[in-house]
């Protein structure tokens, strides 16, 4: 059983109950420390709550970094954007593992600091691009990778949600307000949110390199600062094109991360609110839907999969892949296929290359 602190996570917050439910299917790692919150008393109430010993509560995540090096095995970063960057750095300069939640940084300089550092230490850096945990992606990926649907022509990816379709951030809403101020986001609302999630998931699907896009950067609520919606035109080292859309007022929807990638055999599509279904559609036959569950999905799918065919699997249990491989690397020195550093490195100069490309006015923007 591996032994693991967090930071972030406390009172109001919403994805640190979402880490420590996903590590605890997995069985494979303990919470024993935090540093919750930068209010000592919240970090001692969500420690109470948590059940941990009074003495590995810490008030600052640089306190908990120090004390704790050598004595856990990972820590797991979940704080608002500004606070990745110095409470990651913190960790490993104490020799410790972490995870981070995305975006990765506020800047691709403080990114790739981060990933040298972890590389000279010899420590695993991983960022929780959670979609990619999803049995049926993997199999997207390994069919695409053994050549099902040949050479790739075309990939369309998109991800709207609406519950920014109304201007939360003015009313007091926690997660809206964060997310709504550029010291705190890094400068980007939904780009960094939602948009992120598809910059990862196309390469990682696919096996394309993106060399440059064009991007229009919008806000569509009426006074708000940062963009709440995006188009991206995206051009691959393969000659391939695509289109990313991404939204967080696009009223009326819900969590609709979607996935369509064409090549000159066939095609793949892969919708996250039908996450155990994949559309497999050859060259002039009909189209096939794949079911997650049955035996003779592709070796990188089904070790993935926590309930019989039938029984839908969720975000959380994809949650729970990410850190399933983390730990399997942690536990037996193989790599294992999970999003690093490097990934949050590049994801972050993605963001940087769209809102460059936005202020000139969606100009072409090659990616270096």
């Amino acid at each position: 059983m591996l032994k693991y602190a967090m930071i972030g996570g406390g009172p109001g917050a919403f994805v640190g109950a979402v880490h420590r439910n996903a590590l605890a299917l997995n069985g494979q790692a303990e919470l024993v420390a935090g540093c919750f919150s930068r209010d000592l008393d919240k970090t001692r109430a969500t420690g109470a709550e948590l059940g941990l010993d009074e003495d590995r509560l810490y008030a600052t995540p640089e306190e908990l970094a120090r004390l704790e090096g050598g004595d856990i095995d990972f820590a797991v970063v979940v704080t608002s954007n500004e606070a990745h960057y110095p409470n990651v750095k913190a960790c490993l300069e104490n020799n410790i593992h972490v995870m981070c939640d995305k975006p990765f940084t506020h800047t691709s300089a403080q990114a790739g600091e981060l990933v040298r550092l972890a590389r000279e230490r010899d420590l695993l850096l991983g960022v929780t691009y959670t979609y990619a945990g999803y049995p049926m992606v993997r199999q997207m990926r390994e069919m695409i990778a053994r050549g099902d649907i040949g050479e790739i022509r075309f990939v369309n990816a998109e991800y709207p949600q609406g519950w920014l379709a109304e201007l939360l951030e003015a009313t007091g809403h926690v997660q809206a307000g964060w997310r709504a101020d550029p010291a705190r986001s890094g400068g980007t609302l939904s780009l960094g949110d939602v948009g992120s999630h598809i910059e990862y998931l196309v390469p990682h699907v696919t096996g394309l390199t993106l060399t440059r896009l064009a991007a229009r950067l919008d806000s569509l609520v009426e006074g708000r600062t940062l963009d709440d919606n995006g188009v991206v035109l995206t051009e691959y080292d393969s000659g391939a094109r695509g289109v990313y859309w991404y939204s967080q007022a696009a009223t009326g929807t819900v969590n609709g991360l979607r996935l369509r990638v064409f090549g000159d055999k066939g095609g793949l599509e892969w919708f996250q609110e039908d996450q155990d279904h994949l559309r497999f559609m050859p060259l002039n036959e009909p189209p096939r839907i794949l079911v997650r569950g049955p035996a003779d999905l592709l070796p990188g799918a089904m070790p993935y999969s926590h309930t019989p065919a039938g029984h839908p699997e969720g975000w959380l249990m994809a949650f729970a892949n990410i850190y399933r491989a983390f730990c399997d690397t942690l536990i037996t020195g193989a790599v294992v296929d999970f999003p690093t550093g490097g990934d949050g490195l590049r994801g972050v100069r993605f963001i940087e290359a769209c809102l460059e490309s936005s202020r000139r006015d969606a100009a072409w923007v090659n990616m270096g």
